[in-house]
């Protein structure tokens, strides 16, 4: 299902379970993106600047030693190769057009890995608008190049310090800030939060999806490959790679989400894989809870998969089982993001690194004349000071 129906939900996920203080914002933002979306000059707008500006179409990219590892014929989506260096900039982009047509002349995010803190900062930037990014205090101190870069773009970096201050605490506050100022659009960076905003962050992402059909079929003569991989947090870019696929029965979908110390450690961001159903900021998913309805904390070594809830998309295709999910450990993660290193001199962010562990899980059922195609949602600048920690460890 690529997209929800009236009220917002993907099967019995999704929907709107907001405050009645942003009922209305919520209300026009639905409007004013139905209508853009129909828009030619909006769209218009929106892809000269993922031309010109952000650099697509990024390359499918056959990787030729990671095929020849693997024996089959494995093709990378390098959204790694982005201005800003993730895939997170193409949502950026979107939602900050909307909000010039809305007439927003403020900006708030939230952001874990600091992508989408980044790219909406640049965004920001290139728009001349006034940004503020929540970002857990953890997150700021693990992702320090990040928090730099959007400092010198001009955003405010608000260090949150309530519960384990990661991404769901970020949230939190950006909600917040959100309930208390009208004026102000909330960039949501993932396939999260309360309708329309998993519809929204999937329209803007499905440029990847529609980028791979195109290519595949200027490479190899057809527009479909025998699989699809991706790692998911909240899921904008397993979103984006899915879309036009996701009706296609040809066609394998596969996602990797953060087992981080493993499934039974308490250590885990796995929640496709150990939820319920619950809500979580404004719409209703598999959650990771306890009997009492309180959250327990996720875990990942990746700050952009540590994350309580997934999307309400993801969650449905998990439930109809159109997707098959795997839990990756950090370690298994760490050792993937090594290898591609090795033999294809790219360096991932570790979210990345979640999908390329697939690759192992999964490669007793590719055949040699399969074609796997695997999104690298982001570049591995970021994470490169845990990269060398455990380097040194390793000595």
């Amino acid at each position: 299902m690529k997209t929800p129906d009236e009220k917002g939900f993907y099967g019995i996920y999704g929907g709107a379970y907001i405050p009645e203080i942003l009922h209305d914002s919520v209300e026009r933002l639905k409007y004013a993106f139905y209508q853009a979306k129909n828009d030619p000059s909006f769209l218009k707008e929106y892809n000269d600047l993922l031309k010109n500006y952000v650099g697509r179409a990024t390359p499918l990219y056959y990787a030729k030693r990671l095929s020849k590892r693997y024996k089959t014929n494995i093709y990378l989506k390098r959204e790694d190769l982005n201005h800003t260096g993730s895939h997170k900039i193409n949502n950026s982009l979107g939602q900050i057009l909307l909000a010039k047509r809305m007439g927003k002349s403020r900006i708030i995010a939230e952001t874990g890995a600091g992508q989408h803190g980044v790219a909406t900062a640049t965004a920001c930037a290139l728009m001349g608008l006034e940004c503020i990014v929540f970002m857990g205090k953890t997150d700021v101190e693990r992702q320090f190049s990040n928090v730099q870069k959007m400092k010198m773009l001009g955003a405010e970096v608000v260090p949150v310090t309530s519960g384990n201050m990661t991404l769901k605490d970020a949230t939190n506050e950006a909600i917040r800030y959100w309930c208390s100022n009208s004026d102000t659009f909330y960039i949501i960076g993932s396939t999260v939060g309360p309708h329309p905003y998993p519809e929204m962050v999937s329209f803007f992402q499905s440029v990847i999806s529609s980028e791979i059909k195109q290519q595949l079929n200027e490479q190899i003569g057809r527009d479909y490959p025998d699989f699809l991989i991706a790692c998911v947090g909240g899921g904008s870019n397993a979103m984006g790679t899915y879309y036009h696929f996701l009706e296609d029965e040809r066609v394998k979908i596969i996602s990797a989400e953060a087992g981080g110390l493993g499934l039974n450690s308490g250590h885990t961001a796995a929640t496709i894989h150990v939820g319920t159903i619950g809500i979580i900021h404004g719409f209703k998913t598999l959650l990771m809870q306890d009997e009492d309805g309180q959250i327990i904390e996720p875990y990942s070594i990746s700050a952009g998969l540590d994350y309580p809830g997934v999307g309400p998309s993801h969650a449905y295709l998990a439930q109809i089982k159109r997707t098959k999910v795997y839990a990756i450990n950090d370690d298994e993660a760490l050792d993937a993001a090594f290898e591609l290193t090795k033999l294809e001199g790219i360096i991932p962010a570790i979210e990345s690194a979640h999908a390329l562990a697939v690759l192992a899980k999964e490669s007793e059922n590719f055949k040699p004349d399969d074609v796997v195609v695997l999104t690298v949602s982001g570049r591995g600048d970021k994470d490169i000071d845990t990269y060398i920690k455990i380097i040194n460890e390793k000595k």
